[in-house]
C-alpha cells in the first residue's frame, strides 16, 4: 500500500491561493506582525487542519538553530495552582509554535537539579522555572551559561533575573487587613519551613498588618511545617495554636495545600468556621465554594502569570535583551463566609 504524501506548506499555499511565506507566517503565529488579513489567516488554518498538516520540526530546527521546545519545572504537580498554570503555559507556547516539556521537582532540591540537567542536555530553547529551596546556585549557573530562562512564582531578590510572580507581601497584608476589619485580632499564619523569599513575604505581610493596627504579635501565632509532614502535623499544630494562652481567632494559610489539610484538621477538632475560627487561604480551588461555609481566598491571576512568563521567555530567546523584566502581579481577595463574623470569638483555651 503506497504511503500517503505528506502535506507541505506549498500544498496549502496553492490551495489557499497565497504565497508559501504567507502560510508560514500564519502557521507560526506571526500573522499579526506580518499583517495578514484575518479572513486569509483563518482560511489557511482551516486548510492546515483539513489536511492534517504537521510541520517538519527537523528542517525547521536546522534552519533556525532552535528546537522550538521549552522546559517547565514546577514545584508540585499535585497542587492545582501549578497544574493550572502549566496548562496556561502549554496553551500560550503552542500558539507561538513551541512545545512544552514539564517536570515536577516535588519541592526537592535534588530532583530540581536532575530535571535542570536533563533539560539542559536536551538543548531546549529556554526554561520557565519554579525554584525550590537551595536552587540559587543553579539559577546563577544558568546565567553564566547564558541559557534563557524566566523564574515563575518564586524569585531571588539578590539575583538579577527575569521573573513573573505575585506580590506576596501585598496579598498577605490585604488578607490580614480584611480579618482585622471584621474584628479578628489574633491572626495566625501557617506556612512552610522554608527560606524562600515568597514564603517570608507572606509572613511579613500578616505581621505588618497587625503591627500597624497596634497589635503585639505573639510568636506562637506563626507556625512553619515541613513540606513532607503537612498531613501528619497539621492537626497538632492547629490544636496547639488554639490551646495557647494567647489563642488565635483566625488563620491565614500560606498555600492551597496547607489550607486543605488545615480544614480537615479543623473539622476533626470540631471548631466552627467562622464563629470560632476565621479562615483565609492563599490560593484558590473550586472546592472552596463547595464547603458548608465557602472559604475566603486570595485568587492568583493564573492566565496572566502563564501568558507573561511565556511572552518574556520567547522575547529573551529571540532578542536576548540585557535589561531584566521583573513583574509582580496582584492577587485578589475573594471573600467567602469563612472570614465574615461579627459576633464574639470563642475562647479555645479549654480545648483538650
Amino acid at each position: 500500500m503506497a504511503r500517503r504524501k505528506k502535506v507541505s506548506l506549498k500544498d496549502i499555499a496553492e490551495k489557499a491561493g497565497v504565497s508559501t511565506a504567507l502560510v508560514s507566517y500564519v502557521l507560526n503565529g506571526k500573522e499579526k506582525e506580518s499583517r495578514v488579513g484575518a479572513e486569509t489567516a483563518l482560511k489557511i488554518k482551516e486548510l492546515a487542519k483539513q489536511f492534517n498538516y504537521t510541520p517538519n520540526f527537523v528542517a525547521k530546527s536546522l534552519r533556525s538553530g532552535k528546537t522550538f521546545t521549552i522546559g517547565l519545572i514546577i514545584a508540585d504537580i499535585a497542587n492545582p495552582f501549578f497544574a493550572s498554570i502549566a496548562r496556561e503555559i502549554e496553551n500560550e507556547a503552542k500558539d507561538s509554535g513551541y512545545t512544552v516539556i514539564i517536570g515536577s521537582s516535588d519541592e526537592r532540591s535534588d530532583k530540581f537539579r536532575d530535571l535542570l540537567s536533563v533539560f539542559i542536555d536536551r538543548q531546549l530553547d529556554g526554561l520557565i522555572i519554579v525554584s525550590t529551596e537551595g536552587s540559587a546556585d543553579q539559577i546563577k549557573s544558568l546565567q553564566r551559561r547564558k541559557i534563557p530562562f524566566v523564574l515563575l512564582d518564586r524569585y531571588f531578590p539578590e539575583i538579577d533575573t527575569d521573573f513573573v510572580s505575585i506580590d506576596s507581601y501585598q496579598a498577605s497584608f490585604s488578607a490580614a487587613q480584611h480579618l482585622l476589619q471584621n474584628g479578628f485580632k489574633r491572626i495566625g499564619f501557617i506556612g512552610y519551613e522554608s527560606k524562600l523569599f515568597h514564603m517570608k513575604e507572606r509572613k511579613r505581610g500578616v505581621w505588618d498588618a497587625m503591627r500597624q493596627a497596634g497589635i503585639k504579635v505573639s510568636p506562637g501565632w506563626t507556625r512553619d511545617l515541613k513540606f513532607d509532614e503537612v498531613e501528619t502535623s497539621m492537626y497538632e499544630t492547629i490544636k496547639s495554636m488554639l490551646d495557647d494562652s494567647q489563642s488565635i481567632d483566625s488563620i491565614i494559610f500560606g498555600t492551597y495545600r496547607l489550607a486543605i489539610n488545615g480544614l480537615k484538621a479543623i473539622r476533626l477538632l470540631k471548631v466552627k468556621i467562622p464563629s470560632e475560627l476565621a479562615i483565609v487561604s492563599y490560593g484558590q480551588a473550586e472546592s472552596f465554594e463547595l464547603y458548608e461555609c465557602p472559604i475566603t481566598y486570595l485568587e492568583q491571576p493564573l492566565t496572566a502569570l502563564g501568558k507573561k512568563a511565556v511572552e518574556i521567555l520567547l522575547d529573551r530567546i529571540e532578542n536576548n535583551k540585557e535589561e531584566k523584566i521583573k513583574l509582580l502581579m496582584k492577587a485578589q481577595l475573594k471573600i467567602g463566609e469563612s472570614s465574615n463574623y461579627s459576633g464574639k470569638v470563642k475562647d479555645h483555651s479549654i480545648l483538650n
